[in-house]
């Protein structure tokens, strides 16, 4: 099986000295770049399964470089960046990013976050029906959930709000994301998908107010664990 091939793209140089033991010692194959022209040259002709990208570059903003990969690639993306608003999060993410790690973090996230986002591809390249996580087990083909292998009954718009994590598990879904895909283009009342939400803790939770499987990003939006 080929290495998986991992873009850094960050212009503080301490941090790739600093995060390129770290990748290189897991087997990832690690390209570097600099500025975001670089990063999309990269991304071209490197081909990489997963992109880490810092949205600070010298040359143009990370946005921009996210919003110009997602014209043709559908790798994923991890956003390294000190701006930790709320708002820039759900800016990167609407732009196409799958996840986001704040500065200053520890290489063990970024790690848990790499072979999450290369397990979701993988899912998606193989086509696999059936989603395992811990005791959580959810079969897509024959819409059956189950937690340590008790069966869990949910109602329509639960089991689709849980579909909708599953597909895109280890990744954050904005609030926006989730109220269109579960209840429409129209629809914005975050209220309701709270609500849904606690429901689905209460039913695959032993503890829904300490979740081990659907977890909060706060004032982002939620993410089904994939580790």
């Amino acid at each position: 099986m080929p290495e998986p091939v991992v873009l850094l793209v960050e212009d503080e140089i301490p941090i790739r000295r600093f995060l390129r033991p770290a990748l290189t010692s897991q087997g990832y194959r690690l390209f570097e770049a600099a500025t975001g022209a670089d990063a999309l040259a990269d991304a071209a002709t490197r081909q990489p399964d997963v992109v880490i990208l810092d949205l600070g570059l010298p040359d143009m903003d990370g946005l921009e470089v996210i919003r110009r990969l997602r014209e043709w690639s559908s790798v994923p993306i991890i956003v390294l960046s000190a701006r930790g608003q709320e708002r820039d999060k759900v800016s990167a993410l609407d732009a196409g990013a799958d996840d986001y790690v704040g500065k200053p973090f520890g290489p063990d996230e970024l790690l848990a976050r790499i072979r999450a986002a290369l397990r979701r591809r993988a899912m998606g390249v193989d086509g696999e029906p059936t989603f395992v996580v811990a005791e959580l087990k959810v079969d897509l083909a024959h819409r059956h959930v189950s937690v340590g292998g008790r069966e869990v009954h949910l109602t329509p718009i639960e089991y689709r709000l849980l579909a909708s994590l599953v597909h895109d598990a280890g990744k954050v879904l904005t609030h926006r994301h989730l109220l269109r895909e579960v209840w429409g283009p129209h629809a914005e009342d975050a209220h309701t998908l709270r609500v849904h939400m606690a429901q689905l803790r209460r039913k695959l939770e032993a503890e829904p107010a300490n979740p081990r499987y659907l977890l909060t990003e706060p004032g982002v939006g939620y993410r089904l664990s994939a580790e």
